[in-house]
């Protein structure tokens, strides 16, 4: 067990998921401090490192393309007071925050994870319902449909059309942008079915942020939409049945459950192959993408390769 404990937040490693917490002074960003509590599981890290500082250090996770809805959105453009995967470490804690780098890279050397892309999320997005109010307007989601209603500040034009009921199934993306100089921000939710190339100032399926406190929240609402679509990166982009409001897409079970086992190694297969099917199997049926019953049905099968 690895730990470190900070002002800025906690990070504790097990050998299989680092747990983040942040901290809960007033110099935490406000989006951490809502985001709370993260456990992100081995296989979806593909780095980390210390940065020592005079004044300062700090741990950087970084998470493999794709495992990660948040990080998904927001493609590196949250400030590093506002990006869960970053810990700001005292001087004299550095030692501490060097043995937790070395505790996590050797797991993952140990556990043989690798570091490229994945085709489905290993996290499950902020939790739900979320409701955020910047910019022009306030987003809300409960999982099933995304409600946008307008504020004094809403241009004339865009609020006329009344408060907008985007359905899930109605949602082919969405887009997060900061805002950054004197460019405004946005939240955009884009439907195939009533295309627009409007400004988002115009836009109604879209809020207009203007880089106040609250508008990095607005990643969190994004990040949450996005977590129930189809990953860009599946191999069937088919949208997954989801089972409630705050289903996570990690716990949706494949079309059949042989698919989401890992397949048994073949016979030519080593022993520490076999037993890493089985310590995968096992993260599967934690997350409940494998029931009881499938979960023994695979690892008997495993099992009779030893």
């Amino acid at each position: 067990m690895a730990e470190i404990l900070q002002t800025d937040g906690t990070w504790a490693f097990d050998g299989g998921t680092i747990r983040i917490v942040p901290g809960r002074e007033r110099g935490v960003h406000l989006l951490r401090q809502t985001l709370g509590e993260l456990a992100v599981p081995l296989t979806a890290v593909a780095g980390i490192a210390f940065e020592p500082g005079r004044k300062s250090g700090r741990l950087r996770l970084r998470l493999r393309d794709g495992a990660d809805p948040l990080s998904q959105v927001t493609r590196g453009r949250l400030s590093e007071a506002a990006d869960p995967y970053q810990l700001t470490v005292d001087p004299d804690r550095a030692g501490v925050a060097e043995y937790f780098v070395d505790e996590v890279r050797n797991a993952l050397l140990l556990e043989q994870v690798p570091s490229g892309p994945t085709d489905r999320y290993l996290l499950p997005g902020p939790a739900l319902p979320l409701s955020v109010g910047a910019g022009d307007g306030t987003a809300s989601f409960d999982g099933e449909r995304v409600r946008l209603e307008w504020n004094w500040k809403t241009e004339e034009g865009k609020k006329s059309a009344g408060t907008r009921m985007l359905p899930l199934r109605d949602i082919s993306s969405v887009e997060w942008q900061p805002s950054v100089g004197l460019e405004n921000g946005y939240l955009r939710f884009a439907l195939p079915q009533v295309p627009t190339s409007a400004p988002p100032k115009h836009d109604p399926h879209a809020i207009e942020l203007y880089g106040f406190k609250k508008d990095p929240l607005m990643a969190l609402v994004a990040a949450a939409v996005v977590a129930r679509l189809p990953h860009p990166a599946a191999p069937d982009r088919a949208p997954k049945a989801l089972h409630g409001p705050g289903h996570s897409p990690a716990a949706v079970p494949p079309e059949g459950a042989a698919e989401a086992a890992p397949a048994a190694p073949s016979g030519g297969d080593d022993h520490d192959a076999l037993l890493r099917r089985l310590r995968e199997l096992g993260e599967l049926h934690r997350a409940g993408v494998l029931t009881d019953e499938e979960f023994t049905a695979a690892k008997q099968a495993i099992l009779r390769r030893f």
